[in-house]
Order: C-alpha cells, then structure tokens, then sequence
C-alpha cells in the first residue's frame, strides 16, 4: 500500500521533508524507512542538533576526541553537524538523482549570528557548502534585509540555497526576486542554471501564535486559527505569479528549477487545533513541507489528502484585509516576528554551544 507521505508527491506535487536529524535515528533505520515511505528531504537547524546531541550518547565519542585535541564548543558543533548532514546527504543521494535534482535535499543553517552580516553570511554557506562537498546540500539563509543580497549571490555562484525566516508577502517577494537575479547573473555569466535549487521557507503556524493573541485583544475569536494558513495561501498565490512570467520563462527554457514554497514552522503548537491543520490545508504543488517526527506520524496515521493550498485565495485574502480594518498592524508583526525568530535561533545555536561545552566538561570528568 502506498503511504501517504508517497501519494501526496505522486498525487499533488508534495514533498514531505524530515524537520529533524540526529545519529539516533540514521543509526536506528527509522530515517531509511521513512525515505521508503517517500520522505524527500530534511531541514536541521542549531535547536534540533541541541536535542539531538543533547539527547544521545552517540555523539560522546567525537565529543571527547575533539575535545581532546583543543576544540572549542564551536568547532566540535561544526564537526558534529556537517559530519550528520553528510551522512543524511548521503543517504538520499539516491533520491536526488533519480528525482533528476528535485529532491533529496539536505538543509544546514548558517550561524545565526551572521543573520545581519551579508558578507559573513555568504563567506560561511560558501565554507560549509565546500567543506561537506555535496551535491543535495541546501545553506540555510535567513530571509533580513542582509540576508536578501547573500541569497542572490550563492545562487549565482551555485550554492543550493534555503532562504528561511519568512514572514510575509513582503519577505516571499524579496527572496523570490533575489532568487531569479541570482539565476539571471547565473547565466549571464554562462553557467549551468539546471544545477542550482532552492526553497522559500515560509513560516507558518507562528503566525497563529502571535496572531490568535491580537485577535484576542480586540474581541475576534473568528478569525482566529486562520491567519497562518491564509498567508500561506497568498505566498503560493504569489508563487505561480512570480514564477508564471516570461521573465522567468526564459530561464526556465535554459533549465532553471522554480524556488519551491516550503511550509516550515507546520507543527501544531495550540492543542486545540488539528495536529495536522498546517498540512492538510497546505497541499499543493511545487510545495514542500518540512514536519517534525511527531507530526509525520499523525499525517500518516490520520492526516486526509486532497489539494488545497490554491483553494480559498479569495476568501484568504479577504481574512487577510480585514486584520487592518480590526486595527490590527499585520505587517509590523510579520517584521516583529523575523525579528523574534532571529534572535530565537540565536539563542538556540549559544544554547547548543553550551550544551557541547558541558558534554565535553562531564565527560572529561569520566
């Protein structure tokens, strides 16, 4: 019987990507069988290597030898982290060629520090992006105001990008735009554009997080649960409007790949919603969604398919315009809101540095 996560890509154009990776689950089998299952891709970022590393013993070894040779917590993260994506690389390398290049990708993030830093942030994807060596790796890139030039040119320069931390309509069209100059410099230049991808990265269920709490404020249940989705549905809108045109045409008659839509941040976070209300609601295609395990699980279990992500447009936007005619400010949140996942990446990567720094501690003290 064909899974669910195989019929929504031969069904609906879907790729289901693995938010999460770690030893445990490469060691385990449990990441093969879910690329049996029709799992297309991963994502990791510095709040999953905490868990992962956190969370196993199977990283003490390196951990203590690294250590042993003077590392810092940052240059053991980096070996910790790209020795994980290029396994996972590896194991879906198969995937990426017989896909023909459309899937089988593997996401690092660069350090978050570099958010604001548009040379730091191009010098460090171009490091990982030859230091791991392969050809279904994706950099992480945020989506800032820095962030938009960097992606333009590793996309240029042939470097696999994930533009990350979208918000907004505003944030979809500048890294879908940068995207495209990017291919265009690409081919001006007379390099091969077949050979370089990418992925939006919008955020989704953060939106409902803030929003549910404006609505509150001025007295809207009704609208509530609804916001995140709608935006998604104009991003995608705006998708096959950007990637429809003869600008975009041209490239693709030289063998230019669309930037997909991803779907991130799609796990449920407000129990009293659908643990899978950011997947069914989102299918669609030329998409991607990138789900933590438990929300795998609870899409194959009882998730319903059907193509949805380009019904509603009118009724999305509808729901979006009325937020302003409720006084409420969406855009300054969407900007508040990649300003927030900014910093909480951030953090998340100083946390892992320090949960690295005190797995070295303990078990040198062994």
């Amino acid at each position: 019987m064909t899974s669910k996560l195989q019929r929504l890509y031969d069904e609906f154009g879907q790729s289901i990507w693995l938010d999460f990776i770690s030893r445990d689950i490469m060691a385990s089998g449990q990441f093969q069988e879910l690329i049996d299952l029709g799992l297309r891709g991963v994502t990791s970022n510095p709040s999953i290597f905490n868990k992962a590393i956190s969370g196993s013993a199977l990283y003490d070894e390196d951990i203590r030898r690294l250590a042993g040779e003077g590392a810092d917590a940052f240059a053991i993260y980096d070996v910790l982290s790209q020795a994980d994506i290029t396994a996972a690389c590896d194991a879906l390398l198969p995937l990426y060629e017989s896909s023909n290049r459309g899937d089988g990708y593997v996401s690092i993030e660069v350090n978050p520090d570099l958010a604001y830093d548009a040379e730091g942030t191009v010098a460090e994807a171009q490091r990982l992006w030859r230091s791991i060596d392969r050809p279904n790796l994706m950099v992480k890139v945020p989506a800032t105001r820095e962030g938009i030039p960097a992606i333009r040119r590793l996309i240029a320069a042939g470097v696999n990008v994930n533009a990350t931390l979208m918000f907004s309509l505003r944030h979809y069209e500048a890294v879908a735009y940068a995207f495209i100059e990017g291919v265009e410099d690409r081919a001006r230049a007379g390099e091969d554009v077949s050979h370089v991808a990418s992925v939006a990265s919008f955020f989704v269920s953060r939106i409902d997080t803030a929003m549910d709490k404006a609505l509150a404020a001025v007295g809207n249940t009704e609208l509530q649960g609804k916001i995140a989705i709608a935006n998604a549905k104009l991003a995608y809108d705006r998708f096959k409007v950007v990637f429809g045109d003869a600008r975009w045409q041209a490239l693709a008659n030289q063998g230019a790949r669309v930037q997909r839509p991803l779907w991130a941040s799609t796990s449920t976070k407000n129990p009293a919603y659908s643990d899978v209300l950011y997947v069914e609601n989102l299918i669609g295609p030329h998409t991607v969604n990138t789900l933590p395990l438990h929300t795998i699980q609870a899409l194959l279990d009882h998730g319903r398919l059907a193509r949805t992500v380009d019904q509603g447009v009118e009724e999305a936007r509808a729901q979006i315009a009325r937020l302003a005619e409720l006084g409420i400010d969406f855009d300054q949140i969407t900007e508040d809101l990649q300003t927030a996942g900014v910093k909480a990446f951030a953090n998340d990567f100083h946390k892992l540095l320090h949960t690295i720094a005190q797995r070295a501690g303990a078990i040198a003290s062994v």
